[in-house]
């Protein structure tokens, strides 16, 4: 089996066809102009070491050392060793706030994506960990399962928006308990559930769920986003934007409820973060998570390929040295062979 590391290099296979189609352009009019120049017979008797043969062997050998070049640096990779990997990690569930409060731009450029950063940041910094992502608000529901693949948990997590959920709220009891169906019951791995929102409005529910999830080892953490402060819950229509109101009229302020995120985190067995800037956020993160064991939850084997453009670097090497070798003129024992019982020229006359 054959892979190529940079594919995109077979694209200069373009540029090696139009060198070869202008050197057949080429060949016609030289042909041409010799022809007016003078008769093929006597041009014959006027350059009579001069081989075409071997114009034209030059030239394939030319082409096959620029094709080898172009090779090599798509980086072909070949063989079939196999080997076994074991994987430690811990399984982890981004459950994601997507209620509308989260579009207040109370912290730029607003909650939620200052929330988007803080998981793609985490992520970037993972390194064999499963990860999973759930999106909440009035109600919870799945966006990306548990999975080694954190280019895709990149992509899902961008395509997270607030108008995901029409009913509104911020059911964390849900999310909970949609995230303890995340995790494999027969895996001994250790279990984290990582929430990150603004807090506000979490029902009464989420305690019973707490301890739901606690009975299964999953360990909760909560990222706080927002302040207290609070700020507008911008609405953006064709006209402009405007900002929610409630019943009377009044802009509603929506603030950051930190203190029952906390009380999530403590009673989870978890930590609650409350940083500022992203950078502090995700590394106290991670801290936290190096702190709880790894498992082992994935053996498998895999195809060890080994990089072979070394060979093609060879080959391109050669085929230049046989190009530069190769004089334009006739060998002189092929001549004598007069394989094709051409006629011979007397120098005499």
């Amino acid at each position: 089996m054959i892979q190529f590391e940079n594919p995109y290099y077979f694209w200069y296979f373009a540029l090696v066809g139009v060198i070869i189609l202008l050197f057949v352009i080429y060949r016609l009019w030289q042909t041409r102009a010799q022809k007016r120049f003078a008769d093929p017979e006597l041009f014959k008797f006027l350059a009579p070491q001069r081989s075409v043969f071997k114009l034209w062997v030059k030239f394939i050998f030319f082409i096959l050392a620029l094709s080898s070049f172009i090779i090599a640096l798509a980086n072909p990779k070949m063989g079939t060793k196999m080997e076994t990997v074991k994987r430690q990690g811990v399984d982890i569930v981004f459950a994601l706030d997507v209620s509308k409060s989260m579009l207040a731009e109370d912290i730029a450029p607003n909650r939620l994506e200052k929330s988007k950063q803080i998981i793609s940041q985490t992520l970037n910094a993972l390194v064999s960990d499963r990860v999973g992502i759930i999106g909440y608000a009035g109600s919870a529901f799945p966006q990306l399962p548990i999975t080694t693949d954190y280019g895709a948990a990149k992509t899902f997590l961008q395509a997270m928006n607030t108008d995901m959920v029409s009913s509104q709220g911020t059911a964390v009891a849900d999310a909970i308990d949609l995230a303890s169906t995340y995790y494999d019951r027969d895996d001994t791995t250790n279990r984290v559930l990582i929430i990150v929102g603004d807090g506000e409005d979490h029902g009464s529910k989420a305690d019973e769920a707490i301890e739901r999830a606690v009975e299964n080892n999953i360990k909760i953490f909560t990222i706080g986003v927002g302040t207290s402060k609070g700020g507008p819950i911008p609405i953006k229509q064709n006209r402009g934007v405007t900002y929610k109101k409630d019943n009377q009229g009044q802009t509603v302020i929506t603030r950051a409820d930190k203190m029952t995120l906390k009380n999530i985190s403590e009673k989870g067995n978890g930590a609650f973060i409350d940083k500022v800037r992203t950078d502090e956020i995700v590394k106290a993160l991670l801290e936290n998570l190096q702190k709880i064991e790894k498992s082992e939850f994935e053996t498998k084997q895999i195809s060890d390929f080994k990089t072979q453009y070394q060979w093609f670097v060879g080959f391109g090497i050669l085929f230049i040295l046989l190009d530069i070798l190769i004089l334009e003129r006739k060998t002189q024992w092929v001549r004598r062979l007069n394989l094709f019982n051409e006629k011979e020229y007397d120098d005499e006359i």
